[in-house]
């Protein structure tokens, strides 16, 4: 083996002004959204615990280092290859490029030097991976991105996860703290670069450092644990088997999943204590069972009820089994609105689609192990349509839903207040939680698109237009407006072209203009075609062929409902309005006022599609009966 250099590197020495490569056989960025929630988690966490509020800039140098790991580099023909680890400086990347766009100017001069580089006057990115060039200068122009559907697998992920950071990124970090937090990642966060001069050196050091003394997982180790307590060797053996068995099929949904099984049972069904939401404070049940469940078990056998061979061995064959397999048909649902639909639980769907991983463990702290199948069902229709609405609620008031900014509520609010309780007692629950939350869609009468958001208004604009669909009598199309893999892909349609000119008179400014055509009510869902035919073309004219009033009656009937014809010969519709009382109304021509009403018409639409009273209708209990 030749030299071998290896360094360990803050953020700033190891991006600035340097070049990666990455090989087509290494490209893939396959990250998902608990990574990178992991990440931010993780940083923020270790930043949190020295920064207070008024520190001076100087003191940001004596706050702790953070190690992020390691990579591996190989040096061959004068260039840098990444062969371990670009998974993280692609996350770092995307972190440094949302950072860049939420600072002050002074400080976007020393991001910018970590994200790209300029030689020979070509700027290019310091991980230079030419198929991901245009997201990336869009993203870091602050400019929306739409990916082709046969776009590059890591181009639509690069898309995703960065979404999935300002979804993420704490709201503690924001305002007067972002500075600091910028400073301490540039300047206290480091990672090992190891580089060798051959890329056999190189999967040398990888292979070593990667297959020689694999470690025990915690979920192997709790095995251990619990099967020493069982003194009988044919139960013993009985017991592993069944441990064996559940382990398997959990492993079958991620390589990780028996270990997130077991912290969601764990967490919904017996952590009673959350760290303290203050400087230095312990670690309570629920962020040891996130870390070490396996030593946290051992230390609390007692509560557990862990005194006998019996109790050790009805924990797996009992608790385990029957918590790993809802645990297991959860995330099944999650992946599939089809069978998420057939089993009564498409809000379970509708959560995992939004990435909120939170649900698993609320869902699980409502079912007792002696519950039938309609009682389970219905428990968990309350608790997912509870987490559905909260989630809608949050969007619509532009709060995250991000780990950090959630666990705690879900802990709090949802997990300690439900556990053990009937149906009723759970919708009863949640339905008050719901009546007391700040965020409503009242409180915000100016939700609007912007560059962050697309995904989220796009679901929402779905889940409004799937309702009016299944309510005319039509079958679900929500996941047809959301696959944006089929030839002919939704997109989200301004009614009004951006074309200010057309409303001066009603608009001074330009930028008044803009965010009154991005409030939602100026929005629809329409094919990607049929939005490319209309672009900018104006509402109404004396060609029908040239306006989108006349193209806007042959979709969906969240446009079709514009159209002054779809209130004419359409029975259902009529009986759907008539039903719901909601606002519908033509709109001939598309002024200010018009937007106005549309705008009315979704803010009750949402209402309607999550309301706290459809917890009762699921919990089997009328809105004026008490549970």
């Amino acid at each position: 083996m030749k030299e071998i250099d290896a360094k360990a590197k803050n953020i700033r020495a190891l991006l600035s002004g340097a070049k990666f490569g990455v090989d087509y056989y290494q490209r893939g960025y396959r990250w998902e959204e608990k990574h990178i929630a992991e990440l931010l988690d993780d940083l923020s966490e270790q930043f949190l615990e020295s920064y207070k509020p008024g520190d001076a800039p100087l003191a940001v140098k004596n706050y702790p280092h953070y190690f992020l790991g390691s990579i591996i580099i190989s040096n061959k023909d004068g260039e840098r290859f990444v062969i371990d680890g670009q998974q993280r400086l692609t996350s770092l990347t995307l972190l440094l490029i949302y950072l860049h766009g939420e600072i002050d100017d002074g400080q976007k001069a020393q991001i910018a030097p970590l994200i790209f580089s300029e030689r020979y006057r070509k700027k290019s990115f310091n991980l230079d991976v030419p198929e991901r060039t245009e997201c990336m200068t869009a993203l870091f122009a602050g400019k929306s991105f739409q990916e082709s559907g046969d776009a590059d697998e890591s181009v639509k992920n690069v898309l995703q996860r960065y979404h999935d950071i300002a979804e993420h990124f704490p709201d503690e970090l924001k305002n007067d703290a972002l500075p600091f937090f910028v400073d301490w990642l540039m300047e206290n966060v480091y990672l090992v670069e190891i580089a060798a001069y051959s890329d056999t050196d190189a999967y040398t050091i990888f292979e070593t450092m990667n297959d020689r003394g694999l470690s025990l997982t915690p979920a192997e180790m709790l095995k251990g644990y619990l099967l020493a307590n069982i003194t009988d060797t044919g139960q013993r053996n009985s017991v592993s088997d069944e441990w064996n068995r559940q382990i398997a099929r959990l492993r079958q949904l991620g390589k990780n999943e028996d270990a997130e099984a077991i912290k969601s049972w764990l967490r919904g069904q017996h952590a009673e204590t959350i760290r303290e939401r203050k400087k230095n404070a312990e670690p309570g049940d629920y962020d040891r069972i996130g870390t070490e469940f396996h030593r946290w078990i051992r230390d609390h056998d007692k509560r557990l009820g862990l005194t006998a061979d019996d109790a050790f061995a009805k924990f797996i064959k009992h608790d385990f089994d029957f918590y790993g397999h809802w645990y297991r048909q959860l995330r099944e649902y999650g992946e599939s609105h089809s069978d998420a639909l057939k089993a009564e639980l498409e809000t379970v769907y509708f959560n995992a689609q939004n990435n909120f991983t939170l649900q698993y463990p609320a869902l699980l702290a409502a079912l007792c192990t002696h519950d039938n199948d309609d009682v389970i069902t219905r428990k968990l229709r309350v608790v997912a349509g509870y987490i559905d609405i909260m989630i809608a609620r949050r969007f619509f008031n532009f709060k995250s839903i991000s780990y950090s900014a959630m666990h705690y509520h879900i802990f709090q609010l949802v997990i300690m207040q439900i556990r053990e309780k009937s149906t009723a007692q759970i919708a009863d629950v949640l339905v008050k939680n719901l009546e007391s939350d700040e965020n409503n869609f009242a409180t915000n009468t100016n939700f609007y698109l912007h560059g962050q958001n697309g995904p989220r208004v796009h679901g929402m604009l779905a889940r409004m237009a799937d309702f009016i669909e299944i309510g005319v009598g039509g079958a679900s199309q929500y996941t047809t407006y959301m696959d944006k893999g089929i030839s002919d892909p939704y997109e989200i349609e301004h009614i009004w072209g951006n074309k200010f000119d057309r409303h001066k008179d009603e608009f001074e400014h330009h930028t008044e203009f803009d965010a009154y055509r991005n409030r939602i009510g100026g929005l629809l869902l329409l094919p990607k075609s049929v939005n490319a035919s209309l672009s900018d073309k104006p509402y109404e004219g004396n060609e029908p062929d040239k306006c989108k009033y006349e193209a806007y009656g042959g979709q969906n009937w969240l446009a079709k409902s514009l159209h002054e014809n779809a209130y004419h010969n359409n029975p259902r519709f009529a009986r759907f309005i008539n039903d719901t009382g909601l606002p519908f109304s033509a709109h001939t021509e598309f002024k200010k006022v018009d937007l106005d009403a549309r705008h009315e018409l979704y803010r009750v639409l949402a209402e309607q599609i999550w309301n706290p009273q459809n917890l009762l209708r699921d919990a089997g209990i009328s809105g004026d009966e008490t549970a």
